[in-house]
């Protein structure tokens, strides 16, 4: 048996409080794991754990660092995780500050704000997939932030595993040479005893001194009931413990610290955290509004220059959120307002349907992002909620010269001020990238024009797999791009995207009427082309979902005051000559013409109600 090479926990005090003071910044590395969606990051981050000691090799710790039950019914991450662990190299004992990150182009922002709390990263590539679109992604993003990359292979155990040719597409896509690659199976164990010894030779220790005023950035936080906002915090220089005093330089606010610790993997009480440390703060902070990502910390009496923060994440997707039970407002409210304190870039808007009555407008950086965010709401707050279908931000410049900016289709104008005063709309646009075997480079040309794209090029990143680039409107990549990328390659291909502006595009308001009244929550905006296709594919829906009523229901979609498609809902009729027993015509006639007067008044003071199916219809995609 070898020598087990972890460092045995640090010493408690009295409190149970872990005593970190003995690891300067010159013994702490921060380092992170990125990789596309299911190369095995979760399933690392178990292994370094147990390497450690710092949960034990039961054989049952899966998806450890994924905490949400949203993350494990679905085998992803969608929240970005710290654990610290002590570990024993060349006779030194280290303080290691892991974060597990997301894979999923969706959560590119908790990706981003992890890595400015990191020196390092290990770029995990799955051998038997090779390279894919977000692995390209997240490399540029530590590369932009300047970190270390360390490279490893992973899955190298798989009898579909091609070490050499995943080796080679690093090589020649980020000039990495292939030589420097660990190869590991996180599963097995395979290699995985060489991870952290290569994390402490490459990454670079935290900058920063312990004798300068403490200074700390914000990076995380969530909400505990007992003992209200939690804070993540990365110390850059200085120290602080439990009883200090500090202020937010972002609202001036003082507060006093009643506890500080690591993540280990749970929270665990130290007895400070100093420069190069990873750590969560309690400093009684009650209000949900005084949390803001990217804030920069200092002791009271002892102010310092703001760090940079964070870019604010720019919303792509926008989608109304309603209570079903109106008298829910207020407590889903709250929900709303916890959940974004852990995901801060989710944008947040009140705003009122006629249909719906009161709710919320929500940004989200993409589909995913906000059905993960609906899920949440329904698992860890109990919380029955109507969700729109996702419109994107358009912008409407008027010939006047202002622009606009629209994020709901209620606000978009009608076809009497488009005519007289608008100039022109514009969508935005994203750089996509796509990586799939050669086989299917025809099927992802095809659907790649078919949703409006311009195809940029393609390359070969080896003798097999192909990286295209195109230019899409967004507002076809949040219908049902991805599950048609995925269906006409067979699983293979992979996806990612970034903004890349506005341009001038045909667009109209397609509005839904329902014998003759507009539902604003049924209304979307779209490119002219698409209008008569979707407006036929709206009505024939709706009809199958609405209910018979008294009267008939006439359902139009209209777009630039010209009527699209129409189709119609048939009244109730009782039979009112059930009890005419032969006589004359003009008796069953007297009865029908009774009964066809009183259906004009019930047309004329009936209301049409709208199931909640009929929402949920609109927003399934389209068979078509």
């Amino acid at each position: 048996m070898g020598r087990r090479l972890y460092a045995a926990r640090a010493p408690e005090n009295k409190r149970g409080e872990i005593d970190i003071s003995a690891y300067p910044p010159e013994r702490i590395r921060n380092f992170s794991i990125i990789a596309h969606i299911d190369h095995g990051k979760s399933t690392l981050a178990d292994r370094l754990l147990e390497h450690t000691g710092v949960i034990s090799k039961s054989g049952k710790n899966k998806q450890v660092l994924d905490k949400l039950k949203v993350e494990r019914e679905r085998g992803i991450t969608v929240k970005a995780q710290s654990a610290s662990m002590f570990y024993e190299h060349n006779g030194e004992k280290y303080l290691m500050n892991l974060i597990d990150t997301p894979g999923h182009v969706d959560f590119s922002y908790e990706v981003s704000r992890s890595l400015a709390a990191c020196q390092g990263t290990i770029l995990l590539v799955d051998a038997a997939q090779g390279i894919q679109a977000q692995t390209v992604a997240n490399f540029y993003l530590a590369f932009g932030e300047g970190l270390e990359v360390i490279p490893m292979l992973n899955k190298v155990d798989l009898p579909t595993a091609e070490p050499e040719r995943a080796a080679q597409q690093i090589e020649s896509a980020f000039e990495i040479e292939s030589d420097k690659i660990l190869h590991i199976s996180a599963k097995t164990g395979l290699g995985v005893d060489q991870v952290l010894p290569a994390v402490i030779e490459k990454t670079p220790p935290p900058l920063g001194s312990v004798e300068k005023p403490f200074k700390a950035l914000l990076f995380d936080t969530w909400y505990d009931t007992y003992v209200g906002v939690v804070c993540l915090m990365a110390i850059k220089d200085g120290s602080i413990k439990r009883g200090d005093r500090i202020v937010s330089t972002h609202s001036g606010t003082k507060y006093e610290v009643a506890e500080v610790g690591i993540m280990h993997p749970e929270q665990t009480p130290t007895t400070l955290l100093q420069v190069g440390q990873v750590g969560y703060i309690v400093c009684n902070m009650k209000s949900i509004a005084e949390a803001h990502v990217g804030d920069t910390f200092y002791k009271d009496r002892q102010p310092v220059e703001p760090l940079p923060g964070f870019v604010p994440a720019k919303s792509m997707v926008f989608a109304g959120v309603f209570p079903i039970d109106a008298g829910e407002f207020d407590s889903l409210n709250e929900s709303i307002q916890k959940l974004t304190l852990n995901d801060s870039s989710v944008s947040v808007h009140k705003e009122t349907s006629a249909a719906l009555g009161q709710g919320w407008r929500l940004g989200f950086l993409g589909t995913l992002h906000m059905d993960v965010f609906r899920q949440r709401l329904e698992e860890e707050y109990d919380a029955n909620v109507l969700i729109t279908s996702p419109t994107v931000p358009y912008q409407i410049k008027y010939t006047d010269g202002v622009t606009k900016f629209i994020q709901t289709p209620a606000d978009f104008p009608d076809a009497n001020i488009m005519q007289d005063f608008v100039e022109s709309t514009m969508e935005p646009y994203v750089s996509a990238t796509i990586l799939f075997p050669e086989k299917y480079l025809g099927a992802m040309l095809e659907l790649c024009t078919t949703h409006r794209g311009e195809i940029q090029n393609h390359t070969y990143i080896d003798e097999t797999r192909v990286m295209l680039k195109c230019h899409l409107p967004m507002a076809e990549i949040v219908t049902d791009f991805y599950d048609k990328l995925k269906s006409k390659s067979q699983g293979f291909a992979s996806f990612d995207y970034e903004e890349s502006g506005y341009r001038t595009s045909d667009l109209v308001k397609m509005e839904v009427l329902l014998n003759g009244e507009a539902v604003d929550a049924l209304a979307a905006v779209m490119h002219k082309t698409m209008v008569v296709t979707v407006g036929r594919d709206i009505a024939k829906r709706l009809k199958e979902v609405i209910r018979r009523q008294l009267f008939d229901i006439i359902i139009q979609t209209a777009a630039n005051g010209k009527i699209v498609a129409r189709e119609t809902v048939k009244q109730l009729r009782k039979n009112v000559t059930a009890k005419c027993y032969g006589g004359d015509i003009t008796r069953k006639m007297k009865l029908l013409n009774r009964q066809k007067e009183g259906k004009k008044r019930m047309k004329k003071i009936g209301r049409v109600e709208l199931p909640q199916e009929a929402f949920l219809s609109i927003m399934t995609k389209s068979q078509s």
